[in-house]
């Protein structure tokens, strides 16, 4: 564990890169081999969209991580924070609750927040309106959304008193688990409920890309299943049954070209109906 904390501690820019990169790659080979669904769409035309959002995701997580490490850097040189309260357990324990806390701090509670409050949905339907789910729709993210999810983080770190090699470590974590729970990947259906009870499987969270309520506000979830299931948020849905998308923008020119997805927000909302 030492060395995971050394190495987590100075990874360098290029090696967070080459994990984005080479995840992204690995589950886009799997999903071609082994789809779960066979999708009639433009595959290079669809990646380029999520492609450039993720692009703008980057560089702002990039301009704004100077705040980010000032504030693990204040956390821990004054033992502010849960971690900071606990009395001295053995590392991994203390690694496990700082990667739940995280998550349920930095991605279940903004995730959840923004399903609930209208202004932050008009940024993270953009994330929704994909109508072909795989592992680039991972950072399919408004950039005003890629600022909300920053805010939040940040937040989590600050509340939990979290060291910054744990930081990189739970956003490594991160990157792998969005693009595997997004990949267009067919796992046997045993093995994905079995996976459901820890991490949020792919099954799991293609439910929540379902085009209409109440499966849309569900398993919202990121590394963990445990905060979906704590707090009854979790559900199921036949994957035959699966349509992707969100109900009030499903036509090709709302959802598939990049210059009405950066103006969505502020185009008039639209109410979403239930199923």
């Amino acid at each position: 564990m030492n060395e995971v904390i050394a190495y987590f501690s100075t990874i360098p820019s290029s090696h967070r890169s080459l994990i984005l990169v080479g995840g992204i790659t690995f589950f886009w080979i799997v999903e071609n081999t082994f789809p779960l669904f066979q999708m009639q769409y433009k595959k290079w035309h669809h990646a380029g969209i999520n492609f450039f959002l993720t692009l703008t995701t980057i560089i702002i997580n990039f301009l704004l991580a100077f705040i980010l490490i000032k504030t693990a850097y204040w956390a821990t040189e004054n033992h502010f924070g849960i971690l900071q309260w606990l009395p001295e357990i053995p590392i991994l324990l203390y690694t496990l609750i700082g990667l739940l806390l995280l998550d349920l701090i930095g991605a279940y509670l903004p995730h959840y927040i923004q399903h609930k409050i209208k202004f932050l949905w008009r940024f993270h339907i953009v994330h929704h309106t994909d109508t072909w789910i795989d592992t680039t729709t991972a950072n399919r993210h408004h950039p005003g959304e890629s600022v909300i999810r920053f805010v939040f983080t940040t937040l989590g770190v600050l509340i939990v008193g979290t060291p910054m090699w744990m930081v990189f470590l739970y956003q490594t974590l991160s990157v792998i688990a969005t693009q595997f729970n997004h990949a267009n990947i067919s796992l046997p259906n045993k093995l994905d409920i079995f996976l459901s009870y820890f991490i949020v499987s792919p099954n799991m969270h293609k439910v929540h890309h379902h085009y209409v309520v109440p499966y849309t506000d569900s398993n919202y979830g990121n590394i963990f299943s445990v905060w979906d299931r704590l707090f009854g948020t979790f559900t199921t849905l036949s994957k035959d049954k699966l349509i992707y998308g969100v109900d009030t923008h499903m036509m090709p020119e709302e959802n598939n070209k990049l210059k009405n997805l950066l103006k969505i927000p502020f185009q008039k909302s639209r109410s979403i109906k239930n199923s």
